[in-house]
């Protein structure tokens, strides 16, 4: 749903080879950006807005995706969707290759089976880890484009390695204007937002001829481009804030409230240096929804039967609430002269997760009830440069460093045992508290070497050190290809050696022995560290683009096929997964020796006039032995369907399917825009009615079913879930600024299928709904969903 990107740099004195065009070969740039380079005719264009899209043009040379698969959304393709700007991040990612759908007790998504794993880069820098809740911290508002960048990496990008979500702020939005909106409808949907930017300052004018490509790049040496800034906000108010455990059309006790911001600011230094600022928050509070009919007094060790003096409980009373802060800021210094590009930034994160328990009714149902706390405080610096040597050769390195203060706290009620194993109704609190300083560290070097015309090779290493409750280290080679024998057509293939430190707060350690003779004990007590994950990487793919119907010669004239295909394979020591093992829903990590990997996706994108679609498909699976960390988590009792052995038993010597694991995963597509521009007053409320500025659309999300039963050892059955939309922008009479309406039905079939889990309950102790997954999450039920916003 996306014109072929093309790909933009800044004026410079030295000539910067031409790159190839190929899928995944540059960062993909805004409209704005690509406006603002022109060839040698004269233009007239504002000299503040060209020197900030020249800036950002320029801050693309910085990154390079050689030899890698990138699927690019902009910010008028999301909008297209239903649901547009008000579905998530998440939700929003799942339309594209390879990714597939997951509980919010699971992290919402996996990109190629894999889990978590994914960066999400801001302008090209890297928000640091912070605790996996269930809300999404982005507001979709702020996003000019977002690309999902797969495969074999180049050395810049580290740390999380399956996935790079690479977000680039709007451009589109310092004009002076904004917006305002209310979206809601079923499940008590209220979510009114508003978003504003502008530029404050500018000496430059308004509109100067332009001419050249360096007087764009200056905008004027005596002239200040001003400030530009941006701001936005968001509210949502739902009865369904986390995935509904049962079946039916609303979930019992599943209220939430969730607050967004955003803010954007940058000016000039001088001439040649920019100074930028990205600030965000999200607070969110949920209901945890609840299972009516748990039996009371079966959990435990020994398990629970009175508590406080109660021994019956309606679980469909249970009273479970999660609260979630995040903060996130982002300070960068752009240079950008002679070949030289540059960004010094400083990024910092703010994160905090409080699971309440219910203390009578989780005692009675679970056995124990755990009041859980994780806090993070990340700070730290990245560096990054580009120098074009020669027309051959461009020299990138870089470094990263941080420090994260986190601190875990879990007060557990539970209830001793008597001598004879017997549970005392006497319920007693134990603390298991523990904080730790964490630093990682990373440098890397490459060069982009085009060979021939055709043929590019990106070779590089990094280097990168933690040291958290494991101090480990690793040299990473990566190298690709891209070879382009025809115009239209790019082969790429690459190899990347990846280091992938643990999330610090799921890997914070725990004490079993602390819970011997009471209801929680834990007949495995061995928990050993979590260790980094080593990995070798393998990619190859093919893009062919197809045009057709040109009316001229300029790319943006023609009607474009995009197809594409990429397979890839993954080696894996000490694979780190993640899984929610008690009532508590937060993750713990632990490492599978052994690891791995592999599928293959297929992709296809048309464009033609006011006509969009696209379709995906991704084949895959990770399988994964022997639990060599955090083994506790694996405790549980003999199991028949496993040969009579426990579950950490039969995993230890038996190749698994990880319980993330989706064999086909499919999203698909269609959007289209009547005339191409909003409605006249008279054709909205006049006589000469007409379908102008109206758009449909509609997507859908396949998948084959994840993991289930004991060790996994069986799949939940296939969904396909379909989503309209309508939306007509309109004028009205003496405004020139457009309103939108805008109706969306959320699986528009009302399709019932599970996400996670296999029956109405999952008793713990053993894997009956999947290794590390505690209770069943149904898919959304079908949802009416009504908006409209006004620009101001």
């Amino acid at each position: 749903m996306q014109l072929p990107q093309v790909t933009v740099t800044g004026a410079k004195p030295k000539p910067k080879p031409r790159p190839v065009r190929r899928r995944g070969a540059a960062r993909p740039t805004t409209a704005a950006a690509t406006r603002a380079i022109t060839t040698a005719t004269p233009s007239r264009i504002n000299p503040a807005t060209a020197k900030n899209n020249a800036f950002d043009a320029a801050r693309q040379s910085l990154y390079t995706t050689a030899g890698t698969t990138s699927d690019t959304l902009g910010h008028d393709t999301i909008e297209a969707l239903p649901q547009g700007t008000n579905a998530s991040v998440e939700k929003i990612l799942l339309q594209t290759p390879g990714v597939s759908q997951d509980s919010a007790a699971s992290g919402l998504l996996h990109v190629r089976n894999d889990h978590a794993n994914v960066q999400y880069r801001i302008n090209g820098v890297m928000l640091p880890d912070g605790v996996t809740g269930f809300g999404s911290i982005f507001d979709p508002s702020l996003i000019g484009s977002m690309a999902l960048i797969t495969g074999a990496l180049p050395a810049e990008f580290g740390m999380r390695t399956v996935g790079l979500v690479d977000i680039t702020t709007r451009s589109d939005i310092f004009n002076n204007s904004g917006s305002v909106g209310f979206y809601g409808g079923s499940r008590g949907t209220i979510e009114p937002s508003f978003e504003y930017g502008g530029t404050a300052g500018n000496t430059c004018g308004s509109g100067t001829p332009v001419a050249t490509k360096a007087a764009q790049s200056t905008g004027g040496s005596d002239c200040f481009p001003g400030v530009q800034y941006f701001f936005s906000g968001r509210y949502l108010q739902t009865t369904e804030g986390i995935e509904n455990p049962l079946p039916t059309l609303n979930a019992i006790h599943d209220f939430s409230q969730q607050d967004k911001g955003f803010a954007y600011m940058s000016t000039f230094v001088d001439p040649v240096t920019r100074l930028s600022l990205i600030a965000g928050t999200s607070t969110s509070w949920f209901q945890i929804p609840n299972v009516p009919g748990q039996p009371v007094g079966s959990m435990g060790n020994p398990p629970v039967t009175s508590a406080f003096g109660i021994t019956n409980f309606n679980s469909a009373d249970l009273d479970e609430n999660q609260y979630e802060d995040t903060q996130f800021g982002v300070l960068a210094l752009q240079r950008s002269v002679n070949g030289f590009d540059g960004q010094l930034s400083y990024f910092t994160r703010y994160n905090f997760l409080h699971f309440m328990p219910d203390p009578v009714g989780d005692l009675l149902i679970n056995g124990v009830a755990s009041d859980i706390t994780r806090e993070s405080y990340s700070n730290g610096i990245q560096g990054d440069a580009s120098y074009i040597i020669n027309s051959a050769h461009t020299l990138r390195a870089g470094f990263t460093v941080s420090g994260e203060q986190t601190a875990v706290g879990n007060q557990s009620l539970v209830e001793p045992a008597d001598a004879a194993g017997n549970p005392i109704d006497a319920p007693e609190t134990i603390s298991d508290d523990i904080s730790k300083v964490s630093w990682l560290a990373g440098v890397y070097a490459q060069d982009e070497w085009k060979l021939t015309d055709r043929l590019t090779m990106n070779y590089g290493a990094r280097f990168d050190q933690m040291w958290e409750y494991v101090d480990a280290n690793q040299l990473s080679p990566r190298v690709s290809f891209t070879y382009k024998p025809f115009q239209y057509t790019t082969l790429h293939a690459g190899y990347a050696r990846y280091f992938t430190p643990p999330v610090l707060v799921e890997a914070a350690p725990f004490n079993p022995s602390l819970y011997t003779g009471t209801s929680a004990a834990s007949s495995v007590t061995q928990a050993s560290p979590v260790l980094p994950e080593r990995s070798n990487y393998f990619d190859a793919g093919a893009d062919q683009l197809i045009k057709f119907g040109c009316i001229s010669s300029a790319a943006s004239d023609c009607n474009a096929l995009n197809l594409g295909v990429d397979a890839y394979y993954k080696l894996a020591k000490d694979l780190i997964d993640n899984g929610n093992f008690g009532q508590a829903l937060v993750l713990d990590a632990f490492n599978y020796a052994h690891g791995i990997v592999e599928g293959v996706e297929f992709s296809g994108k048309l464009k033609s006039g006011p006509f969009q679609a696209y379709a995906n498909l991704a084949l895959g699976f990770e399988k994964a032995t022997d639990v060599v960390s955090n083994q506790y988590l694996f405790s549980s009792g003999p199991l028949a369907d496993l040969g009579g052995e426990t579950l950490l038993q039969y995993v230890d010597s038996h190749w698994i399917y990880t319980d993330h694991t989706q064999i086909a995963t499919g999203s698909a597509g269609v959007s289209y825009q009547f005339c191409g521009r909003p409605a006249y007053a008279q054709e909205t409320f006049g006589d000469s009615l007409s379908w102008c500025g109206t758009r449909i659309s509609a997507d859908m999300i396949y998948g084959s079913g994840l993991r289930t039963g004991d060790a996994n050892i069986d799949t939940l059955p296939p969904y396909t879930q379909f989503n309209l939309g309508i939306a007509r922008e309109f004028l009205l009479p003496n405004d020139p600024k457009p309103m939108t309406v805008r109706l969306d039905v959320v699986n528009a079939f009302d399709t019932v299928y599970l996400i996670r889990g296999s029956s109405v309950t999952c008793p713990t102790g053993n894997g009956t709904c999947g290794i590390g997954v505690f209770a069943p999450q149904y898919g959304p039920r079908a949802g009416v969903f009504l908006g409209i916003s006004k620009k101001i």
